[in-house]
This record gives C-alpha cells, structure tokens and sequence, in this order.
C-alpha cells in the first residue's frame, strides 16, 4: 500500500515499515512530545487502563500481558489513545472533571455487546467518572446507507434490545441495514450521558472512499484496504 495513503494499522494488509512511517508523520503534527497507544482489537467489549506513558500497548512492548481488547481509557497527560476503524465505529469519550479519557473501538459486536457503558463503567470504576460530565464523539464509519447485514445480526439486537427494530431498515430477505452509529449514541445516552454531549460524525466510510478506508467497500474489490485511526489525549493536568 502506497506510504502516501496514511494507512494507521493493518500490519497484514500493509508493511510495518509504513505503518510506523505514517503514525510517526502524524504524532510530529502534534506540539510537544507525545506516545501513542493503541491495541489488538478483536470485536469485544473488554476495556484495557493505560496506567503510564511507558505502556504503550504496542506489539513489541506487550508488558507480558494481553494486547487484545476493544477500548482503552486513561487519565495521563500527553498519552494518546487510538482505536482503528475501516467501517466499525470509533468513539471518543472525554470527562473534564477528572481528566480521563476513552477511545472505543465498536463493530456490530462490539455495539452489541454494548462496550460504550463498559467503557463508561470502567471509567467511573477507575477515574470516578459520571457520565453526566462526560462528552462523546461518534466518529465517520459504516452508516445506515450502506451497511448491510444478515439475519444472525437483526435476530441477536431484537434478542437483546427490545425496541431495536428502528435501527434497522429491510432491504431483501433475512437482511437490512443496521445504524450502528446510532445504536451506540442511544447506549451512551441510556448509560447517563447528555445528548447535548454527543456529536455524530454525518459521514460514511462506504460513501466517501475518497476521504476515507473502507474494509466492506475496498476489501472487495483490490483485496486489501487501510485503518483510520480515532484518537484522544490531553495535553495538561487539565483539560
């Protein structure tokens, strides 16, 4: 994959080489000095504390223990949480009255799993977080235009949010399209955060491959696509 395409992960898609080439070019774009986590996403609901600026969650420094998990959260300064999409839902969650922080990683899974209130639980469990306090943004991924999904989807969401017909719309038999984005905005709104909070990126990764890296769209036609990544960190004790 060309080094100028700004792919952020996918080590099996793309050459190691590249994907520390662009995450270097875009940590320079930052004042100051700063270390990026990031994780083994696996379509989960675990959450993973990022406790020091040394833990970075890279492969080569997995710290002995597991890398796998779907979200991060931490509360130190300068230490920027990432999370990588190519269709699936990124969410950034950030409290400014304790100063910690969350990126959130959710496919269909994830969302059904429902990761953004675990994510908010660890929070309040680590950081004393109230989801009153805390802000969201729903970033650019899959949105209901585009993403299709069978009957095991519709029938696992009606099987565990009663009511969640209306995130689905027909399309042939056993299938429709799912409004993930949506899905994980009611989640946080239900687990006590402000709607006045959330902001909803109105954009398709599907629609506009020219913005951004579509698995769905680009995996199937050159066999192969990048990662965005969604970030979030602060640069002081406080926001």
């Amino acid at each position: 994959m060309p080094r100028d395409a700004l792919n952020l992960a996918g080590f099996n898609e793309d050459l190691a080489e590249n994907i520390y080439e662009n995450r270097r070019r875009f940590l320079n774009l930052l004042e100051g000095e700063w270390t990026l986590a990031s994780c083994w996403q696996m379509h989960s609901a675990d959450v993973r504390l990022v406790k020091n600026i040394d833990d970075t969650l890279q492969p080569e420094k997995a710290l002995g223990e597991t890398v796998y998990c779907d979200a991060l959260t931490t509360s130190t300064p300068r230490l920027m949480l990432g999370v990588k999409t190519a269709d699936c839902v990124p969410v950034l969650l950030a409290d400014a009255h304790t100063g910690a922080c969350a990126a959130v990683h959710a496919g269909w899974r994830g969302t059904l799993a429902s990761i953004v209130a675990g994510t908010l639980e660890r929070m309040a469990a680590e950081f004393g977080s109230k989801a009153a306090d805390v802000s969201a943004a729903i970033g650019p991924a899959a949105r209901a235009c585009c993403y299709e999904v069978g009957s095991e989807v519709i029938e696992a969401f009606q099987e565990k949010f009663p009511g969640s017909d209306t995130l689905f719309t027909p399309t042939r038999d056993g299938h429709a399209l799912v409004d993930l984005q949506r899905a994980n905005r009611e989640q946080l709104i239900a687990a006590g955060v402000s709607p006045e909070n959330i902001y909803t990126a109105p954009l398709c990764t599907m629609c506009r491959t020219d913005l951004f890296f579509s698995y769905r769209r680009e995996k199937r036609v050159h066999g192969r696509t990048g990662r965005l990544m969604s970030v979030i960190g602060r640069d002081a004790d406080t926001w």
